[in-house]
């Protein structure tokens, strides 16, 4: 296996090791190209990606880092636990859209948390070929599974003692799949033990060496000049990295005497088993030969080949590709295509390397290739020609073809004049489109001014490097702060609620219409002489916020460096603006729905709960955070007779009218409760009125008429979750009652009535499905969690007066109080029997 370990100079050698093998392990598992492990971070709510195999690093740059609320799959498996598996790019555009948008290509992908116990690590995951549909991967998935346990075995072991030995906060080891065949030529081992100073070499690595038996063993220093004699300090750097428990960057291309080319691939530190304590340094030394008869063959050819392998390094090159690169074939090899020809270090050829890599068909485009003098003329207003590129697809390598311009028009993709830039042609670059794609579809989940302003932050500042974002709304014609991230604290505030004719680049975006961009903040100075500014150096881009040509706000950018911006950027930033600002707008009008719609909520919940001298309740709601944050769950005591009625219901959906709907409900259940009615009876009369409502809703509803001096209850249920009962004696269970389908649907439907008895110093709880229904996870799994939480809440005070049960119904709801993304209501009502005074004779 080789590697390299970009920004990993801070993490431990024995954590990176393990994930390499995970990695390495799961991508033959899963018949995959590429995968890799994201591991939590210092930082809350932020997952690093660790080791990438198979792909090029800086090709995938923009998911080295990923919050675990985005809607990717790597964050939900982190997020809830469970495995996530798309077998195809249909499954995942229709699943994760955002995700796809970023990586429009055919293949599939299985994501799995790694996990020991309650202790989420990370999440291995593996990207592989298409598959029909997801039956296609369970052997693939249990498989995966069970490496995911191993590593997370492996990942408690490290972590005991030390929190942070699991965590990772550097950049990702990009690592080189395990080859899938055997190279052509020969390889030699060796091991070098750092105490002694002594590289022991096998009989083989002499032959490749030629050197004799007797002088195999020597110091580390001899080793390195023998194996590359002008660049033995490389050699000699990547041993002591090793040992130090950094991977090295790998492989090594070296050079023998004869200028002859050699891989050198060095792993460590290992424990030696015949040396305790002692932690050795091994490896191999790989001479290619002479040139194979491929090679030869290839060398002859009259268009350019060259080779990359999985993460992006020149393998091999003919001479016509030199030539066609205007880069000496010793420039190419071994280095990153990006290092050895920099013009190509742009976003389109990004993209179709992306593909290339990702999809298992033949990519073809045209670029631009600068003149060899760099100059432009008339006739080529850009400066140099085209070249006609293809990429064809392999398990190790990645092959390349290129053609001079005059032959383009025989390539696949058409002449370049038939479409592209000035730069690329052939198959349209996703780049400039990438990112207002994904800030589009991520905005179309933002419903509060807030949510907005953290998807901007999310992103559009990586997008382009920015550290730094404010964002004003403008109400009576003045701009007021709405957000603020990466300046100095206070720095902002003398700009808050500025009017528009004072002469600053965040009113002047919005009045003018038009973007400013400063490549300094020399430059945002001269434009605005006496301007307070937050730092000495760095850029600024001020850009108007504008919906169907009404003013929203302004939105400003910060970047710590000067830089300047392109027309391409420009545009895109642009763009985005109006995508934010269309946002803004629709989240202005949500927040005053949605106050409307939370006063009438609260106006429909029962601000009082009937009392009873021998029965004490406690009652507690928990709105949604997904919407509006309002919804159909309630709740209600009801004096029925010389009973009580405890009442529970959930009207389908969110929003007004399933508010509107739980309010005639509840309206109705209280009017049969009033008179007494029978459960069955109250049951069917609210499903009669729920069908003539004609709302095109159902509900679901437990209805329990209880008498607290004999205990006695009647319990009618309507598709609802079954209630709980704790004895005095701490045993809990679910009340088994056969019940009903949910309210709203079948004119005729029946609801039995089952009797049941509550002791004294017993508790029931009536809920709503949002206290116990996860994504992901069974509905029966958190009843059984919320039936232990109750059995561990202790009793009740027994004997009138207490708060105690207030106290039961904190605790059950506390996880959720705390949760910030609750995707359904939660309703709760406890109920428990006091035990009547005894009277004095």
């Amino acid at each position: 296996m080789t590697g390299s370990a970009e920004g990993a100079e801070r993490t431990s050698g024995r954590l990176a090791a393990l994930l390499i093998d995970a990695s390495a392990e799961a991508i033959s598992a899963a018949g995959g190209h590429a995968g890799g492990v994201y591991l939590r971070s210092s930082t809350p709510g932020l997952l690093r990606l660790a080791v990438l195999e198979g792909l090029p690093g800086p090709l995938f740059r923009p998911w080295w880092r990923l919050h675990v609320d985005r809607p990717f799959p790597v964050a939900d498996a982190y997020r809830l636990g469970v495995e996530v598996a798309l077998p195809n790019a249909t499954e995942t555009m229709r699943r994760y859209p955002q995700f796809a948008a970023g990586l429009p290509f055919q293949f599939g992908s299985l994501h799995v948390p790694v996990m020991r116990g309650s202790t989420v690590f990370g999440v291995l995951t593996v990207l592989r070929p298409s598959a029909s549909d997801a039956t296609e991967l369970l052997p693939v998935r249990e498989r995966m599974a069970h490496l995911a346990e191993e590593l997370g075995m492996a990942l408690e072991k490290l972590e005991d003692g030390d929190a942070s030995a699991a965590s990772w906060d550097a950049g990702p080891v990009c690592v080189r799949p395990p080859a899938g065949r055997s190279p052509s030529g020969r390889l030699g081992r060796f091991a070098w033990d750092p105490q002694t100073d002594v590289v022991t070499a096998d009989e083989r690595l002499n032959l490749v060496l030629g050197r004799a038996a007797e002088e195999a063993d020597g110091t580390a220093e001899a080793f390195a000049r023998d194996v590359a004699p002008g660049d033995a300090e490389r050699i000699l750097a990547a041993l002591r990295e090793a040992a130090g428990g950094r991977p090295p960057a790998l492989p090594l291309y070296a050079r023998s005497a004869d200028g002859t080319l050699r891989l050198v691939e060095v792993w460590g530190p290992y424990d030696d088993p015949a040396r305790s304590g002692v932690r050795g340094v091994r490896g191999v030394v790989l001479d290619p030969g002479p040139g194979t008869v491929a090679d030869a063959a290839a060398d002859l050819l009259p268009d350019g080949v060259f080779c990359l392998d999985r993460v992006g390094t020149v393998v091999y090159a003919n001479p016509r590709a030199a030539a066609l690169l205007r880069r000496p074939r010793t420039e190419l090899l071994g280095r990153p295509l990006w290092e050895g020809v920099p013009w190509l270090n742009q976003p389109a050829v990004e993209d179709h390397l992306r593909g290339a890599l990702l999809s298992p068909d033949p990519v073809h485009f045209h670029i631009r290739r600068p003149s060899a003098h760099g100059r432009e003329t008339a006739a080529r207003p850009f400066g140099g020609d085209w070249l006609a590129v293809s990429l064809y697809p392999g398990p190790d390598l990645l092959t390349c073809t290129l053609r001079p311009g005059h032959r383009m028009t025989d390539s696949p993709s058409g002449p370049p004049e038939a479409h592209g830039t000035p730069e690329t042609a052939g198959t349209p670059s996703l780049a400039p489109l990438y990112r207002p794609i994904v800030l589009a579809i991520a905005l179309t989940e933002a419903v509060t001014a807030r949510q907005v302003s953290a998807v901007v932050m999310r992103e559009l500042l990586p997008a382009f490097g920015g550290r730094r974002l404010a964002i004003y709304l403008l109400q009576e014609r003045h701009l007021f702060l709405a957000w603020e991230a990466g300046f100095p604290k206070g720095f902002l505030a003398p700009f808050d609620g500025v009017g528009l004719d004072e002469r600053l680049p965040g009113v002047e975006t919005l009045t003018s219409g038009r973007p400013l961009f400063f490549d300094s903040m020399q430059d945002l100075a001269d434009a605005y002489p006496g301007i307070a500014l937050d730092a000495t150096e760095g850029a600024r881009a001020f850009l108007p916020l504008i919906a169907s040509g009404r003013p929203v706000g302004s939105c400003i950018l910060g970047f710590d460096r000067p830089r300047s911006f392109s027309t391409e950027e420009r545009t895109v930033l642009t763009a985005m603006a109006g995508l934010i600002a269309h946002a803004m707008e629709k989240a202005r009008r949500y927040e005053s729905e949605a106050a409307l719609a939370r006063g009438l909520q609260q106006a429909l919940l029962p601000r009082r709960l009937s009392q009873h001298p021998l029965l004490e309740t406690a009652g507690r709601y928990l709105p949604g955070t997904q919407g509006m944050e309002v919804g159909g769950d309630w709740y209600d005591v009801i004096a029925a007779g010389d009973g009580i009625a405890l009442v529970i219901g959930d009207v389908q959906g969110h929003g007004v009218q399933a508010a509107a709907t739980m309010g005639q409900l509840r309206t109705a259940v209280r009017a049969f409760a009033f008179g007494d009615r029978p459960p069955d009876e109250v049951m069917s009369g609210t499903n009669r009125l729920l069908i003539d409502l004609d709302s095109g809703l159902f509900a679901s509803c437990c209805y329990i008429r209880l008498d607290p001096v004999t205990g006695v209850a009647r319990a009618a249920v309507a598709g609802h979750p079954r209630p709980l009962l704790r004895r005095p004696d701490g045993r809990t269970h679910v009340i088994d009652l056969p019940g009903g389908v949910v309210l709203g649907v079948d004119p005729l439907a029946l609801y039995p009535v089952t009797e049941l008895r509550m002791e004294p110093g017993a508790v029931l709880a009536l809920y709503t499905d949002g206290l116990v229904e996860r994504p992901g996870v069974d509905i029966d799994e958190g009843i059984s969690a919320l039936r232990v939480a109750l059995a561990r809440a202790g009793a009740p005070a027994a004997r009138g007066g207490g708060r105690a049960l207030g106290g039961v119904a904190d605790r059950l709801t506390a996880k959720a109080r705390h949760t910030a993304d609750r995707p359904d209501d939660i309703a709760l009502l406890l109920a428990t029997r006091r035990i009547a005074p005894l009277r004095r004779k």
